[in-house]
């Protein structure tokens, strides 16, 4: 290796070399404070990339899955509350038959309680068209299934079946016309009514079920998103004390770098003093 050569400074080439190593880590290191990620791209590291990006996409689809649960756990509380009213409106029903059913009461009396009846019969299918939310309905005559997203690539869902509540279903098996003139009608739609209470309070058991099951799996997939969110973080994220550090560290070695080539580049000058 040539040590006094004019042509050729090899000291100021390896100052050199040392010195762009230190600014590319220098830059590295400000990338990393500036994102607050180790890996911000495929640059940085191609495979924790490609697994960061995978789990990305799995967050997102958890956040799809949240949201149709969100969105089914609201159509069943929805036609939960319109179930309670239909259950309230038929106890009272059952009062007024059964009251009516008194041979003892007079048919003015009993034609004022069949005015009653019918009201709270007609308020039944009121209720029951209305129980909608975001444009599902399970309680009315023809309702289809809910069945929101249970897992990331939606091949499995959480179904929620209809449970038909309006006049004269299977639940609800009161007639549309309902209706009594005579002590004997009377109580015979008692006994409708009672079985109707019954099979209401069965239906909304169900749907209670369901609705609890849809709000348990919310709350599984909102911790695996979080969990997912955390192990995402671990793969890239940076550790920002360390990063610190190293700054402080890779600018002192900058500063000794650029003295260092500042001293090779004066070298070749020395030769100088040989020829005096």
């Amino acid at each position: 290796m040539l040590s006094n050569s004019v042509n050729t400074n090899v000291g100021a080439m390896l100052a050199l070399q040392n010195l762009n190593a230190t600014n590319m880590e220098l830059s590295q290191t400000q990338n990393r404070i500036n994102t607050g990620k180790k890996v911000a791209s495929a640059k940085d590291n191609g495979a924790i990339w490609a697994i960061a990006q995978s789990q990305r996409a799995d967050i997102g689809a958890l956040g799809a899955v949240k949201s149709s649960l969100d969105r089914g756990i609201s159509v069943v509380d929805v036609a939960m509350s319109a179930g309670e009213s239909v259950s309230d409106l038929l106890v009272q029903m059952k009062e007024k038959a059964l009251a009516a059913s008194d041979t003892s009461l007079s048919a003015t009396s009993r034609t004022a309680l069949n005015e009653d009846f019918k009201s709270l019969r007609d308020q039944i299918t009121k209720i029951v068209s209305n129980a909608t939310f975001n444009g599902t309905n399970l309680l009315n005559t023809g309702a289809a299934a809910v069945a929101p997203l249970a897992n990331a690539d939606g091949s499995s869902k959480l179904t929620v079946a209809p449970e038909v509540m309006a006049l004269g279903g299977a639940i609800v098996t009161l007639a549309t016309t309902a209706s009594f003139n005579t002590a004997t009608i009377a109580l015979t739609l008692s006994g409708t009514v009672d079985t109707s209470i019954a099979n209401v309070s069965a239906a909304l058991a169900r749907l209670g079920t369901k609705s609890k099951s849809l709000g348990l799996h919310a709350t599984f997939v909102s911790k695996l998103s979080d969990a997912l969110e955390a192990g995402v973080g671990n793969l890239v994220d940076a550790d920002l004390a360390k990063e610190s550090a190293k700054l402080q560290a890779l600018q002192t070695k900058q500063q000794l770098g650029i003295q260092a080539l500042s001293i090779a580049n004066t070298a070749p000058q020395m030769i100088l003093s040989l020829f005096k």
